[in-house]
C-alpha cells in the first residue's frame, strides 16, 4: 500500500512508524503544509521523518497524493475538513481517507455534504500523552490500544474492512461504531470527566486561602483530578466540536450532583447509602471485563514491545529482586497515558525500586 500524512505528529508518526516497521505499506509520504503557509520554513518533523526513514517522501502539493491507497488525517477537526475538501477531487475512488480525531460528528457531516461516504472512513486511536511531536512518536504507543472505526450508513463495508485490517496488522484493537454514537460515548466517559476534574481542581483552588488544601490532597483527590492536567488548547478545542453531546452529559450530571446534595442536606442515609452501593457495584465490574484493575495502587507505566514473554520477562525480574506485584497488565486507552504496560505495587517503595530496576535494564519507564 501506498500512504500519506497530513500531520506528523504524536499520532501521526507513531501510526507512520507502524506502518513502516509491520511492512504495511511500501511507500509513505507527508504534506509539508509549512510551504502552504509560506512562511519560509520546512516542517521539523517531516524532516526527522525522512532522515530516520519512516518517510519515503516529502511533498508541498496535494496534487501529489493522488496516487495513494490511504490518507491520514493527522491535524485538528477544522483543518482536517478543509483538506478533506481539497483531496476528493484529487483521489481516485479506490483511496480512503481517513482521520484520527477525538470528535467524529463535524468530519463526517462535512464528508456526507460532499458526498465523499465512499472515500472518508473515521478513526480514533485511544491513545496518546501529554507529550506532543513527532520526536514523542512510537509504534509500541498503538500496541494493544483500542482503535475506534467510525462509519455512516453508507460507508463501503470493503473500506471499513480494509481499516480494520490496517488497525489490527499495526497492533491495534479495532472496534467499529457509529459516528454518532462514538460522540455520546466519549463525551461521557472522557469529555464530561474532563471538565468536571477541571471543575473540582478550580473549586479547590478558590477556597484553598491558606494551601493547606493543597498540602494535604491525599490519593483520592489526586486520582480524579489527574487529567485536569491536560492541554488547555486541546480541550478547547473539544469541548467546540462535540459540544451537544457534551451538554447532555454534564445535564445528566448536574441532575446526579443535585440529587447527591439533596441527600446530604436533608440527611438521607439511606440515599447516600444506594448512590455509593450502586456505584461501587458498577465501577467494580470494570475490574472484572478489562485487562487491568483500577484500584488505586502505586504504579508505573511501561513502554514494551508487543512480543510473546515480555510480561513474564518483566514479572520474573522484579521477583528476583524481590520486589512484589500487587497487578500487571496491558492498557487498552492511552489516549491520555504513556506506557503499553501498567504494573501496580502495595507501596511506594517497592513502585520507586522497579522503576529503578526497569530503568537500569533501559525499559522506558513513566
Amino acid at each position: 500500500m501506498r500512504a500519506g500524512f497530513i500531520g506528523l505528529g504524536l499520532i501521526g508518526g507513531s501510526i507512520a512508524k507502524a506502518l513502516k516497521e509491520f511492512k504495511i505499506c511500501d511507500y509513505i509520504c507527508a504534506y509539508d503544509y509549512y510551504v502552504e503557509n509560506n512562511d519560509g520554513r520546512k516542517n521539523p518533523n517531516l524532516i526527522m521523518a525522512k532522515e530516520d526513514g519512516t518517510l519515503d517522501e516529502i511533498h508541498t502539493s496535494l496534487n501529489d497524493f493522488s496516487t495513494l491507497d490511504i490518507i491520514y488525517l493527522c491535524a485538528p477537526v477544522k483543518t482536517n475538513i478543509n483538506y478533506l475538501k481539497k483531496l476528493i477531487s484529487i483521489v481516485n475512488d479506490d483511496c480512503i481517507i481517513t482521520d484520527v480525531g477525538s470528535v467524529k460528528g463535524d468530519i463526517h457531516r462535512a464528508a456526507m455534504e460532499l458526498n465523499a461516504n465512499n472515500i472518508f472512513v473515521g478513526g480514533h486511536p485511544m491513545a496518546g500523552s501529554e507529550k506532543t511531536g513527532y520526536s514523542n512518536s512510537s509504534s509500541s504507543i498503538l500496541e494493544n490500544a483500542y482503535y475506534v472505526i467510525t462509519s455512516a450508513k453508507d460507508t463501503p463495508a470493503k473500506k471499513i474492512d480494509i481499516l480494520t485490517n490496517i488497525c489490527r496488522q499495526i497492533g491495534t484493537i479495532p472496534i467499529n461504531i457509529d459516528y454518532m454514537q462514538h460522540d455520546r460515548y466519549v463525551a461521557a466517559i472522557s469529555h464530561v470527566p474532563h471538565l468536571i476534574a477541571v471543575s473540582l481542581v478550580n473549586m479547590v483552588r478558590d477556597n484553598d486561602t491558606d494551601g493547606i488544601m493543597r498540602m494535604i490532597a491525599a490519593g483520592g483527590f489526586k486520582d480524579i483530578t489527574r487529567i485536569g492536567s491536560s492541554s488547555p488548547v486541546m480541550w478547547e478545542n473539544i469541548c467546540l466540536n462535540n459540544t451537544d453531546a457534551i451538554l447532555e452529559f454534564l445535564a445528566k450530571f448536574r441532575d446526579n450532583i443535585d440529587l447527591a446534595y439533596n441527600y446530604v442536606k436533608n440527611h438521607d442515609g439511606a440515599s447516600i447509602n444506594k448512590i455509593f452501593s450502586t456505584s461501587k457495584e458498577y465501577r467494580d465490574s470494570f475490574d472484572n471485563t478489562s485487562t487491568i484493575k483500577f484500584t488505586t495502587f502505586y504504579e508505573i507505566f511501561v513502554d514494551v514491545k508487543d512480543e510473546k514473554g515480555m510480561i513474564a520477562t518483566i514479572s520474573m525480574l522484579l521477583a528476583k529482586n524481590n520486589i512484589n506485584i500487587k497487578n500487571i497488565g496491558i492498557v487498552n486507552n492511552r489516549e491520555f497515558d504513556n506506557g503499553v504496560l501498567k504494573v501496580e505495587f502495595q507501596t511506594q517503595s517497592e513502585m520507586e525500586a522497579a522503576k529503578v530496576l526497569l530503568t537500569d535494564k533501559e525499559f522506558k519507564v513513566y
